[in-house]
C-alpha cells in the first residue's frame, strides 16, 4: 500500500513540474534559513556547557548603589576568593581570574603577543579544559609556570615538545611550560592563549591580598549540587562586610554560569536579558520563514484543486476512503519536504563558510551526530505535515458525484482560507521589512551621536616599560616626521573606561549624593590629540601644579549640580583644583549616557599612547615611519596599533550582526512570498484563461486585463497593511524602549513599506499576467 502511495505521489510531482519546482524552491530556502538559524541558536545555547561543573559554578558580582543609581560590578578584591573558600561552607572551591591581558612571548627569533589570564590555584579544578600535555593537578603549582593552548605552543615551538621549555615574558622574566591544553572552543566565555598562576610571594600580590578596598579581579565559586543560593549570598555578604565594614553601597550576589552568555545585561541592578533576546528573535524568524514556505504549498495546492478534483472523484468511486486520500496527499508533501531538505543540506554546506565569516563563529554541520538526524526528521515531518495538512483535508473532502458530473465549483468556502493565508504572508512581509528598516535606523541613530572627539586619523598603541621610559624622545621624533600633529598618553584608550569609583567630596555636596565617576589619567596635549572641545578653562600644561589639578567633563558638572566649576576644590584622596571642563566623550557604551568623569594629570599612571596624524598624512608612509621609531625605542615588543574609529565601530558588532542577519533572512522570507505569489498568480490565470480570451475578443485592453487579475491581490495587500501597521508599531516600539537614545517610529515609514509591498505584488502578478494578456485569444478559445 505504501509503495503505491509513493509511486502515485512521485508521478504527480513529475506531472506538475511547475508546481513541484515552485514548492521545492520555497521549502529549500525556508529549510536552509532554518538550519542556519538553528546552528547559530544551538551554539549560543551551548555556551560553556562543556565544563563538567557547569551547573554549580557562579561568578560573584556586586550591585553598588550610588544615589539610587545601581552599578552592577564584576570586579572583586583579590583576597575574597580565599576567604570564601575558608569561611563559607556552601563554597566547595573558589578561584580568582584577572581580566584578559596581552603578553609578549619570546622564544629565540620568535616573538608573539598573545592574550590570557592570571589565575589562582583552583582554576583547572573548577573549569574543564582538555589537556594535551601535562595535567590539571601540576599545571599551576610553580609561580613561574605557564600553560599554553595547542596553537600557541605550535606557533612558539613548532613541532618540538614544549614541555619544560622556557619562554621570555615581556622581555623581563621567564616562565616554564608545564602544560598544553586544546584550543578554547568558540562558545566559551573564557577565551585565552595562555594561563599563568599568581605569584603570592611577590610584593605586589602580597599588598593586594591585604587590600579589601581595591576591586580589580573576577571571583568564581563552585558549590555542591542543591545549595541554597539565598543562604550562599548572605554568607558572601557577611564575609565581605566583616573585612570591609565601610562598604555601605555594595550588595553581593552570585551569577550562575548558565546565564553568563544569554543574560549578561544589567540595568539599575536588575538583570534585563542579553543575547537571549536575539536567540528568541531568530528562533521566531526561523519558524516564520518555514511557515511562509508551508503557506505557499497550501495556497498552490488548493489553487490547483480543480485539476485534482476528478482524480479524487474517481478514486472515491473505486473505493478509496477519506483516510487513504489524506495519506496520499501527505505522502506528496513529505516527498517534497524530503527533496527540499536534501537541497537545503547541500546549500548549507556550500554557504556555511560565508555564514561563519559573517557571524564570526566556527559552526559545523555534523552529519554523524544523532541529534542532527533527529532534528532533520523533525523538520521534514513538521514541514510535510504543516504544508500538507490543509490541502490533504480539503482535497479529500470533495463530493465524487458532483465532481464527476462536472458541477463541482470550489466557491467562496475554498477561496476564503487561501485569501487568509495570502494576507498572513503579506502581514509578515510588511512586518519584516518595517522591522528591518527600524533596526537599521536605530543603529544609525546611535552611530550618529556626537561622540565628543575626533576618531579619524587617531592611532592607539599600548605602552610598555620601554615606551614609558623613552616617551619624551618618542613623542619628539614622531612630531619631527611631519606626519604627526599631536601625541599623548592615557590610562585607558579613548574607546574604553578602565576606572570607576565613588565621586569626590566638595563644598555644598548633598549628604546623600553618591555618584559613580569614571576616571582617566593623562599627560599633556590630551584634548588636542583626541580632538576634544574644552567648554571652560584649559587643558594640562605640564607644569608642576598640574599634579594638583583635575578636569571634569560636562556630565560631571551636571551630576554635581555646579554652576561655576573652574577654580573649585575637590577632595579625592587629596585636594584637587578644577582647571577646566571638557565636552562629554563617549568612551563606554554608545547606547548609554556618558559617565561623569574626572581627568587627572598622571603620566606615570598611563598605559595607552595616542597619536594624531595630520589630515594630509598618507598611511602608507606614516605607519612605517612610526613603526621604525617604536622598533628603535621598544625593540623587545612587536609593533601593534589600532585605529580609534575601528575600535569604536566594534561597539556595534552585535547590533550590526543582528541587523545584517535580519536583513538577509527578511529578504529571503519576502523572496519566498514572491515565489508563492507568482505561482498563485499563474494558477489563477490558468483557471481564467478562457475568460481572458473572451474579454480580449470583446475589446479589453492589456491594462484592463492586468488590473482585472491584480485587483484581487491588491485588495489582500491593503487588508494585510491594515493589520500589519499597528502590529509593527507595537512590537518595534517595545523593542526600542530598551534604548536610552532611541528614534521615534515614523508613520510615513509604515506607509512607504505598505506601498512598496503593493508595488512588489503588482510587479509579480503583472509579469505573470502579461503573458496571458498578450497571447492570441484564439488559442484559449479553440476548444470551446
Amino acid at each position: 500500500m505504501f509503495r503505491n502511495y509513493f509511486k502515485i505521489a512521485w508521478r504527480n510531482l513529475f506531472r506538475n513540474k511547475g508546481f513541484s519546482i515552485t514548492n521545492i524552491s520555497g521549502l529549500t530556502i525556508g529549510m536552509t534559513c532554518t538550519i542556519f538559524i538553528m546552528l547559530w541558536v544551538q551554539d549560543e545555547l551551548g555556551y560553556d556547557k562543556f565544563h563538567a561543573n557547569y551547573g554549580n559554578i557562579f561568578q560573584v558580582m556586586a550591585n553598588r548603589d550610588f544615589n539610587n543609581q545601581v552599578f552592577t560590578d564584576p570586579n572583586m578584591v583579590l583576597p575574597l576568593a580565599a576567604s570564601l573558600e575558608k569561611d563559607v561552607p556552601q563554597v566547595k572551591r573558589a578561584a580568582v581570574v584577572t581580566h584578559r591581558y596581552p603578553t609578549v612571548f619570546t622564544n629565540g627569533d620568535v616573538m608573539l603577543k598573545k592574550d590570557g589570564y592570571t589565575v589562582s590555584e583552583h582554576f583547572f579544578d573548577m573549569f574543564t579544559w582538555k589537556f594535551i600535555k601535562g595535567n590539571a593537578a601540576s599545571a599551576l603549582t610553580d609561580p613561574s609556570s605557564i600553560v599554553l593552548t595547542q596553537s600557541t605552543a605550535r606557533a612558539l615551538f613548532g613541532d618540538a615538545d614544549p614541555m619544560g621549555k622556557m619562554l621570555k615574558i615581556d622581555n623581563n622574566s621567564n616562565a616554564k611550560v608545564t602544560a598544553v591544553v586544546a584550543d578554547v572552543p568558540g562558545n566559551s566565555t573564557f577565551q585565552f592563549d595562555y594561563i599563568r598562576p599568581f605569584n603570592y610571594s611577590s610584593d605586589d600580590v602580597k599588598r593586594a591580598m591585604a587590600n579589601w578596598q581595591s576591586s580589580s579581579w573576577e571571583v568564581y565559586v563552585q558549590t555542591d549540587p542543591g545549595v541554597n543560593i539565598a543562604t550562599l549570598e548572605q554568607n558572601i555578604n557577611k564575609v565581605e562586610k566583616s573585612h570591609n565594614p565601610n562598604d555601605k553601597v555594595s550588595t553581593y550576589f552570585t551569577f550562575a554560569m548558565n546565564k553568563w552568555r544569554l543574560y549578561s545585561d544589567f540595568k539599575n541592578g536588575k538583570n534585563v536579558g542579553g543575547m537571549i533576546e536575539y536567540v528568541r528573535l531568530f528562533s521566531i524568524i526561523a519558524v516564520i520563514i518555514l511557515l511562509i514556505a508551508c503557506v505557499n504549498f497550501m495556497n498552490l495546492s488548493t489553487a490547483r484543486s480543480e485539476k485534482r478534483a476528478k482524480e479524487v472523484g474517481v478514486r472515491k468511486t473505486l473505493g478509496s476512503d477519506k483516510r487513504q486520500l489524506i495519506i496520499q496527499f501527505f505522502f506528496e508533501s513529505m516527498i517534497l519536504a524530503l527533496i527540499a531538505f536534501i537541497f537545503s543540506i547541500i546549500a548549507v554546506f556550500v554557504l556555511l563558510p560565508a555564514f561563519n565569516t559573517m557571524v564570526d563563529k566556527r559552526l559545523v554541520l555534523d552529519l554523524t551526530q544523532p541529534l542532527f538526524w533527529a532534528g532533520s526528521v523533525l523538520i521534514i515531518l513538521i514541514t510535510g505535515i504543516v504544508a500538507g495538512s490543509y490541502p490533504a483535508l480539503y482535497l479529500s473532502s470533495f463530493n465524487p458525484a458532483r465532481v464527476l458530473k462536472g458541477t463541482f465549483l470550489p466557491g467562496k468556502q475554498a477561496v476564503l482560507p487561501r485569501r487568509v493565508l495570502v494576507v498572513t504572508q503579506f502581514v509578515i512581509s510588511i512586518l519584516l521589512i518595517s522591522a528591518t528598516i527600524i533596526v537599521y535606523q536605530q543603529i544609525q541613530h546611535i552611530k550618529d551621536r556626537n561622540i565628543g572627539y575626533n576618531p579619524n586619523n587617531l592611532i592607539m598603541i599600548s605602552t610598555t616599560d620601554d615606551v614609558q621610559k623613552n616617551y619624551e624622545v618618542i613623542k619628539q621624533e614622531l612630531t619631527q616626521t611631519g606626519m604627526v600633529s599631536a601625541v599623548t598618553r592615557t590610562l585607558s584608550p579613548i574607546t574604553d573606561i578602565w576606572w570607576r569609583s565613588p565621586g569626590p567630596d566638595y563644598s555644598g555636596k548633598p549628604a546623600d549624593a553618591n555618584i559613580i565617576f569614571a576616571g582617566e589619567n593623562t599627560d599633556v596635549d590630551f584634548t588636542k590629540t583626541m580632538g576634544i572641545k574644552m567648554l571652560q578653562g584649559h587643558d594640562f600644561a605640564g607644569v608642576p601644579s598640574d599634579s594638583g589639578a583635575v578636569l571634569l567633563n560636562k556630565a560631571a558638572v551636571e551630576a554635581m549640580n555646579i554652576k561655576d566649576p573652574v577654580g573649585m576644590q575637590l577632595r579625592y584622596g587629596k585636594n584637587y583644583t578644577v582647571i577646566g571642563v571638557a565636552d562629554n566623550v563617549i568612551m563606554g557604551s554608545p547606547f548609554e549616557p556618558v559617565d561623569p568623569m574626572m581627568i587627572f594629570y598622571n603620566p606615570a599612571g598611563t598605559a595607552s599612547l595616542s597619536i594624531r596624524l595630520n589630515e594630509s598624512a598618507q598611511l602608507s608612509k606614516a605607519l612605517p615611519a612610526i613603526e621604525n621609531i617604536f622598533k628603535k625605542y621598544n625593540p623587545a615588543n612587536p609593533f601593534e596599533y589600532r585605529f580609534a574609529d575601528k575600535e569604536f565601530a566594534k561597539k556595534f558588532i552585535t547590533e550590526d550582526l543582528i541587523s545584517k542577519i535580519t536583513n538577509i533572512f527578511a529578504g529571503l522570507a519576502i523572496f519566498i512570498c514572491c515565489i508563492g505569489l507568482a505561482g498563485l498568480a499563474s494558477f489563477t490565470i490558468e483557471k481564467r484563461i478562457r475568460e481572458i480570451g473572451i474579454r480580449k475578443v470583446l475589446g479589453a485592453s492589456v491594462q484592463q486585463l492586468l488590473m482585472l487579475i491584480s485587483r484581487e491581490f491588491l485588495k489582500l495587500v491593503l487588508i494585510a497593511f491594515v493589520i500589519a501597521a499597528p502590529l509593527t508599531w507595537w512590537l518595534m516600539n517595545n523593542w526600542l524602549e530598551k534604548y536610552t537614545f532611541r528614534i521615534n517610529i515614523n508613520v510615513w515609514l509604515l506607509g512607504i513599506v505598505g506601498l512598496l509591498v503593493l508595488l512588489l505584488t503588482l510587479v509579480v502578478v503583472s509579469l505573470n499576467t502579461l503573458r496571458a494578456a498578450v497571447a492570441n485569444p484564439v488559442k484559449s478559445l479553440r476548444t470551446e
